[in-house]
């Protein structure tokens, strides 16, 4: 679809960062370019709200440093130095090598590695994963952000579904667990404040008292990786309290007199030793969770990213259904509500177009191992919305495999990332703004459409377009490779086995720009666990190798220094998206290091100092922030920063890339690490 011809007015539009908030946006436009972004005050949930990152976008949109055209390299890896080429010669080079290495090697030699650095549905998983199907390439398992949390929810309620965060205006007791909603749910906090003021109290659980534990009610600091226990502690009072709703139990759920049995092993002072929540504190949260009604859970990305982190979102998503909570409107929990709105995924991506079914299959978590991996090495890698130097584990692995001689390595981006920097081809990529696309939020219930608003960016252009060259450059003739965007987005929502979505369609999405699940279905009625109900207990994770009843084990032991290190998120970055652009530097300022005051007493630390932090995988500098917003024994990073010239900032490199208890999930905050004063 052609973008918009008109040169000024005003266009609605979708924010396309991978976050749960999914805001409707409108775009002023001016002379054919971009000069303001608003939030669309229409749109049921964000009501016209957004978060600094998209306010800001037009920077990023039209930065200096965008790429406008191929570029070859011409001098060694990771040095910068670049040639212009036409596409014509970028899709040329590109193909030759691949058929170099497919006659010569396999097509398993050749990688993917891509996530959703725009989460347009057919910029992410469309026309890239038919050609990639077709061609025969090894598959990435793109396990970096929720997977383990995601399968642990799924364990206990069949999938992502949670409670309709519009509904929460009528809770009474929030609970963000592990998730700094302020900087990555901004909505869910308006939704919590605006019931703060009819009563409802808002308790924040966390590592670090970050924003979101500042405006809490209570602020519960724990130790990192400990979350299941707590859970499971909270479980011991309920039940020896008689807190228990005892018909929903019987009616809804599967295994609750087992799991009665099985927590009286966790009481308060065993908890407590685990956990570093006072055992007064225990109490305190299980009565109050138990005691009022509508009561409910955001869980966070945070707490899954530990070696026991799958463990860890199954038990906390046992506790809705010991209260009775789902019944209640407003009551319950979110971990994800991306199931609601479940597209047609084989239509969109095509997996027939694959003849070898069996293909290697590379956890995205584990880059760094694969591209050092000598038997059935990666020969070419082709990375797309998504930035692996700075946003995977154990980064200095990541990147002694990128400055490989041996590696083809491209990359489709908007900038010339850290990736890029050490990449052979470099292709400009279209902002969201550009294409046409569809999207389906994680968190609220309403599929958007999104398109173009401008044209694209010099020679830049978008996912699908890049690959339907491809596709030509190697004579592919299936009609699969001939389809348009908008035809893309209809094969994706039209027949879908999802009864949430079964009335949406592409006229509905042009004519309303955002359409919304029908939640008037029971979820209670229609879940898809074994059982069909919620499973406290669960055969299937018995068969797959887990204890089938809620269990909390320790996280991974990480080596003898003296801190755990947590890398976590801050406000005006999206992983490693904005971290270039000099607005958002200006306004995060610098990286901080957050750790206790007695910690740093020891070590005659004080607050601005700055502090090398390193252990075997490798070492940052960072600025330290010292008082008691963390436990001792804990130090806390915000915000995953470019290289700067000059500047250490690289906290990924210190990240350990074992895999989580499930799903194959990452374990950013399961690491430790040292400290020093520079």
């Amino acid at each position: 679809m052609a973008y918009t011809k008109e040169q000024n007015g005003v266009f609605p539009a979708v924010c396309p960062l991978d976050c749960p908030d999914q805001c409707g946006l409108l775009l002023q436009k001016k002379d054919g370019k971009i000069i303001k972004v608003a939030g669309d005050p229409d749109h049921p949930v964000t009501q016209g709200n957004i978060c600094n990152k998209v306010r800001h976008m037009t920077d990023r949109i039209y930065d200096p440093k965008r790429l406008e055209y191929p570029l070859k390299r011409v001098g060694r890896k990771g040095e910068g130095k670049f040639e212009r080429i036409s596409w014509e010669e970028a899709i040329k080079a590109i193909k030759d090598r691949w058929t170099h290495l497919i006659d010569s090697e396999g097509p398993e030699s050749i990688l993917p590695y891509g996530f959703y650095g725009n989460m347009g549905r057919i910029s992410a998983e469309g026309m890239d994963r038919r050609f990639f199907n077709r061609l025969g390439v090894s598959i990435q398992d793109q396990t970096i952000c929720s997977a383990a949390g995601s399968k642990g929810y799924s364990y206990t309620m069949g999938g992502s579904f949670g409670t309709d965060p519009e509904e929460t205006i009528d809770t009474k007791l929030f609970i963000f667990w592990g998730v700094n909603a302020v900087s990555t749910n901004m909505h869910q906090v308006a939704l919590a404040q605006k019931a703060r003021k009819n009563g409802a109290k808002i308790v924040v659980i966390d590592v670090h008292k970050n924003q979101t534990g500042r405006l809490a009610d209570w602020f519960i600091p724990i130790l990192p990786g400990t979350d299941g226990a707590l859970a499971l502690g909270i479980m011991h009072i309920l039940y020896s309290e008689n807190m228990i709703d005892d018909e929903f139990l019987k009616n809804y759920t599967v295994g609750y007199k087992e799991l009665g049995n099985h927590v009286e092993k966790y009481d308060p002072n065993t908890v407590s030793s685990i956990t570093g929540v006072p055992v007064e504190d225990i109490y305190k949260l299980a009565r109050m969770y138990g005691q009022t009604s509508p009561s409910f859970i955001r869980i966070g990305n945070g707490l899954q990213h530990h070696d026991n982190g799958g463990m860890a979102v199954r038990t906390i998503a046992c506790l809705p259904a010991l209260t009775g909570q789902w019944v209640v409107r407003g009551g319950g929990a979110i971990k994800g509500n991306g199931a609601f709105l479940n597209h047609n995924v084989k239509a969109l991506q095509r997996p027939e177009l694959r003849q070898n079914k069996n293909a290697r299959v590379i956890n995205m978590n584990l880059i760094g191992q694969a591209l050092l991996e000598t038997n059935q090495p990666i020969r070419s890698m082709y990375v797309y919305n998504s930035n692996p130097a700075v946003v995977t584990p154990e980064g200095n692995k990541v990147r002694q495999g990128l400055v490989r001689d041996d590696l083809f390595l491209i990359v489709h981006d908007l900038f010339l990332t850290e990736t890029a920097m050490y990449a052979d081809i470099v292709l400009p990529a279209t902002s969201s703004f550009e294409n046409t696309d569809f999207y389906t939020s994680y968190w609220h219930h309403y599929m958007q459409i999104q398109q173009p608003v401008i044209a694209p960016y010099g020679e830049s252009k978008s996912n699908p377009d890049v690959f339907r060259l491809f596709a030509k450059a190697f004579g592919f003739q299936e009609e699969a490779f001939k389809d348009t965007d908008e035809q893309l987005i209809r094969q994706s929502i039209d027949d879908v086995d999802n009864p949430y979505v079964k009335d949406i369609n592409y006229e509905l999405l042009i004519e309303k720009q955002y359409v919304k699940a029908d939640r008037r279905i029971n979820l209670l009625n229609n879940l898809p666990t074994p059982s069909g109900k919620i499973e406290l207990y669960s055969e299937q994770m018995e068969r797959d190798g887990y204890p089938g009843l809620p269990t909390y084990t320790p996280i991974v032991n990480d080596g003898d220094l003296p801190f755990l290190f947590i890398p976590a998120p801050n406000h005006n970055f999206l992983n490693s998206t904005f971290s270039n652009n000099e607005k958002h530097i200006s306004l995060e300022k610098y990286p901080r290091l957050h750790l206790n005051s007695k910690d740093a007493e020891k070590r005659s630390i004080e607050d601005g100092d700055t502090v090398r932090v390193w252990n075997d995988r490798g070492e940052c500098e960072l600025i330290a922030s010292v008082g008691e917003n963390v436990l001792p024994g804990v130090v806390v990073s915000q915000g995953l920063w470019a290289d700067l010239p000059g500047k250490k900032y690289f906290v990924n490199s210190l990240a350990p890339d074992r895999v989580a208890d499930m799903g194959g999930g990452a374990t950013f905050f399961s690491g430790r690490v040292d400290i020093e004063k520079i």
